[in-house]
């Protein structure tokens, strides 16, 4: 591929930052965007330096303005645990709506190619096992998830009118459970979370009687799947997610052999439109994009522990608490 230039959103997020070193590497000018809602400067503190790697602190629910030629719009501004959609609702409709809006807009009028990341959650709690991009989904549009659910689902659907109207060159994402370094240890995740409290020494939390399952898919992998479909021809959603599920009972006694712990699981009450299952199938992956998943869930556990581990004593003990006012407008 020659030199492109791209914009991505989200910049300072889990897998915005992963982007942007992917098509660094790759050789490609990237323009990274955030306002740091729920992104952190210390993902993209590396790319400092790099001549090729410019930022824009922006909110993308505003106006758009990128000077000169723009090839690729990775859009990946959203929040996307339950501790911050259902802190700041608002905005996270917003971000879904109106952000991807204005980069469909830009997509437009700079002839670039727009990429969006979608969602499992667009299934919500579904009744076809697994998913299937031909499934619509179980989606409760007035819970307390609906604000993130219908958001990414909105998304999908005006990214489909401006291909179908105006010609616009769209991809799109549906991304299952990604883990790996850089994720936030409080963010209300799985992951994280029974990371978090087995590294304080806590009990791990699971909800409900632990037997909805999940599968996760470790976050080089996850990059490779998003990169091979912007370079793709094919512009209805593609699910990228590792197929091997498993319970969630089961994982947290994975999580505790893992660390070494002696904790044991302690059980509440479910959340509310809580999916009970979540497992992709990723037929369409491997045919259309050759790709499936290479890092088993073992090694991949390892590297993200290792990484938890590193963190300092301030950063495990942080709480998630921040002030989202001003952003639930």
């Amino acid at each position: 591929m020659s030199l492109k230039k791209v914009l991505i959103t989200g910049a300072a997020g889990f897998l915005g930052s992963h982007l942007c070193d992917r098509f660094l590497k790759e050789g490609h000018i990237v323009i990274g965007m955030d306002n740091f809602i729920t992104g952190d400067k210390k993902n993209i503190a590396q790319l400092q330096n790099n001549a090729k790697f410019s930022f824009i602190n922006h909110d993308v629910t505003e106006f758009i303005n990128i000077e000169g030629d723009l090839d690729y719009i990775l859009h990946f501004a959203s929040p996307a645990s339950p501790i911050d959609y259902l802190k700041i609702p608002i905005q996270t409709l917003k971000v879904s709506s109106l952000g991807t809006h204005n980069l469909l807009g830009l997509a437009k009028a700079k002839k670039a190619r727009l990429l969006i990341a979608s969602t499992s959650e667009v299934y919500g709690d579904p009744l076809v096992h697994p998913q299937t991009e031909e499934y619509y989904g179980n989606v409760n549009t007035i819970g307390p998830r609906g604000v993130y659910d219908e958001a990414k689902r909105f998304q999908e659907s005006i990214t489909m009118a401006y291909h179908r109207f105006h010609g616009v060159e769209t991809r799109i994402v549906r991304i299952f459970n990604t883990y790996g370094p850089r994720m936030r240890l409080n963010d209300g995740r799985v992951i994280p979370a029974f990371m978090g409290q087995a590294l304080r020494g806590e009990d791990l939390t699971v909800f409900g009687d632990g037997m909805q399952t999940r599968s996760f898919c470790y976050v080089d992998d996850q990059i490779e799947g998003i990169y091979r479909l912007l370079l793709s021809d094919y512009s209805n959603p593609v699910n990228i997610g590792n197929p091997h599920e498993i319970t969630i009972r089961d994982f947290a006694e994975e999580i505790i052999k893992l660390t070494g712990t002696n904790q044991k699981a302690i059980y509440k009450d479910l959340p509310i439109n809580d999916p009970m299952q979540r497992q992709p199938d990723i037929s369409l992956a491997k045919k259309l994009l050759s790709w499936e998943p290479k890092v088993g869930r073992e090694e991949g556990m390892k590297l993200t522990f290792n990484y938890f581990k590193s963190l300092s004593e301030n950063e495990l003990y942080k709480s998630e608490h921040k002030d989202f006012t001003s952003y639930n407008k």
